[in-house]
């Protein structure tokens, strides 16, 4: 059998990950599994990437690197900051909707690494590109459109994201609906729209 470099196996056995733990949970994703799934010997799977954490690391790198780049794609050139905001959240929604995005995995990871110490690293950079990728589409469509924005770019993404974290674990965790979905996701924009212009009341609300 001819040989094959860790740099050849590594996207191998990242895409192997992300289809058996797709198809089978979080849990199934074993390293004797993965390598099962590729058809290669466990070892291949920790000369590769050194531990499973490693490889769990660089599947969350990877699908986080897929939906960054489907969302930026989404984002309209010439619509109005309003608009462009509804595109960005539709097109997100969309990839938590459609299986094939693998945005429910990346959503199971990131609870997944809360009890595994090795992958704190991995859940904070993925948690802070999603945040630096909204908020440059917000300063971006703020510029394009000539819109003042009463609050930072950072502290309207992480609004708006926190909101949404939150529309997609009503999905993760079997409570669909698909009306209240659509109304909470609407009621979001609105409310994310309102605080970048400076619309939105904000109530003193003691933290300590």
């Amino acid at each position: 059998m001819a040989h094959v470099s860790a740099a050849e196996r590594r996207p191998q056995l990242i895409k192997a990950a992300i289809d058996l733990m797709t198809r089978e949970g979080v849990a199934a994703g074993s390293t004797r599994a993965i390598a099962a799934e590729l058809g290669v010997a466990q070892t291949t799977v920790h000369y590769t990437f050194g531990s499973k954490e490693d490889l769990y690391r660089a599947v969350m790198d990877e699908i986080t690197d897929e939906l960054v780049a489907h969302v930026q794609r989404a984002a309209p050139e010439d619509a109005g900051f309003e608009e462009t905001i509804i595109a960005f959240a539709r097109s997100l929604w969309d990839t938590v909707r459609e299986p094939t995005s693998h945005h429910q995995l990346l959503s199971e990871l990131t609870m997944f690494a809360l009890r595994v110490p090795g992958l704190n690293e991995a859940r904070q950079s993925h948690y802070q590109r999603v945040i630096e990728v909204t908020a440059q589409v917000i300063t971006e469509t703020a510029q394009r459109t000539g819109q003042k924005l009463a609050e930072s770019p950072h502290t309207v993404a992480r609004f708006f994201l926190s909101g949404f974290d939150g529309l997609t674990m009503q999905v993760l965790v079997a409570l669909p609906d698909e009306a209240a979905e659509r109304t909470g996701l609407r009621a979001l924009v609105a409310a994310t729209v309102a605080l970048a212009k400076g619309n939105l009341e904000l109530p003193d609300v003691p933290t300590a």
